[in-house]
């Protein structure tokens, strides 16, 4: 052996760096399952928010089909519509067992300000049987549509 065989040996290199593209499968995996967690989050998202405005539309579109009547007695027929939606808004476990002073309460800080006081304790009257003005009936037609639209938007479930 002779001390050229070093000289004979081929240069020294190192390997070729590793190409960012494509991606190992694990790569593959992980963006998948982020893809699939930002559609499923923009998804209820979309429910949530676009579950109010759906029940706004419609109690709305009802309080009109109301005031198209032309009758005297819709006190009842506020009534129920502001406590369908209240339901619809808010769930049941806040709003299905008021009644009364603590159902018109509640209707005042959430909204139906213009329902508080005598003008709420007419029309829950009126939602009971007692005949009431013309007059008085705009006044709940216009404070019921206040409160559908400036209740906040909240899920049965709680969250905003």
């Amino acid at each position: 052996m002779t001390a050229s065989w070093l000289n004979q040996l081929a240069p020294e290199h190192a390997p070729a760096p590793p190409s960012w593209w494509p991606p190992a499968p694990g790569w593959w995996c992980v963006a998948g399952l982020c893809l699939l967690a930002v559609l499923v989050l923009v998804g209820y998202r979309r429910f949530k928010r676009g579950s109010c405005p759906r029940a706004r539309r419609a109690a709305l579109a009802q309080l009109d089909r109301i005031r198209m009547q032309h009758e005297p007695d819709v006190g009842a027929e506020i009534q129920r519509l502001l406590r369908r939606y209240a339901l619809a808004v808010f769930g049941a476990d806040r709003v299905g067992r008021l009644t009364g002073k603590a159902w018109l309460d509640f209707l005042a800080q959430h909204g139906g300000e213009p329902l508080g006081g005598d003008r709420g304790r007419a029309l829950l009257e009126a939602a009971y049987g007692n005949r009431r003005s013309p007059a008085e009936r705009e006044a709940w037609l216009r404070a019921a549509a206040h409160f559908i639209r400036r209740a906040p938007r909240r899920r049965a479930g709680g969250g905003m």
